[in-house]
């Protein structure tokens, strides 16, 4: 096992230096050029700007999809679920953000703050819930990246966790 790791680094090395070294043989003015300048630039913003950005897309925004209850390495039947950011605002020091939704799930209708944790996998927030209660509704954990104008994770509360997965609609300002 130890050994195969170490061949997948190895390879997998070896493949972002060929990507980085430009051997490849494209010019800049190729796609894949073009592709990988966009990336630098969204690397090159600072934490808070990226922290803006998140500001920006998730206040007023409706996120859209579905969940499902993993069951026995199953997923479940597709469930419709609905949160309407009212606020996002990041506290003082830290990763502790509040984000207060309009929460609509399984026939509930409701409105809470919720506090979360914002983690970064390089400039995509994840949005990290660990044991929060939701009114009438259990505790929950949760792991949501918001990235575009998508979001996934996954979630679990009690004895029970699935996948969740939709769309971020911004309002229009």
């Amino acid at each position: 096992m130890k050994l195969s790791a170490t061949l997948f680094a190895a390879a997998v090395a070896g493949v972002l230096l060929h990507a980085l070294s430009g051997s490849a043989g494209a010019d800049d003015k190729s796609p894949a050029r073009a592709e990988d300048k966009k990336a630098a630039e969204k690397l090159a913003m600072s934490q808070e700007q990226l922290e803006e950005k998140l500001v920006a897309t998730l206040t007023g925004a409706t996120l859209e999809g579905k969940f499902s209850v993993v069951d026995k390495g199953k997923a479940g039947e597709d469930k419709e679920d609905k949160y309407t950011i009212l606020a996002v605002s990041k506290l003082t020091g830290g990763e502790t953000w509040i984000i207060t939704a309009r929460v609509q799930y399984g026939g509930k209708d409701f409105t809470v703050p919720f506090p979360v944790l914002v983690k970064w996998a390089g400039d995509t927030p994840v949005i990290t819930v660990d044991d929060v209660g939701v009114p009438g509704g259990g505790t929950y954990s949760a792991r949501v990246l918001i990235h575009a104008d998508a979001y996934a994770g996954t979630w679990s509360g009690g004895t029970v966790g699935g996948l969740m997965s939709g769309t971020v609609r911004r309002a229009s300002r």
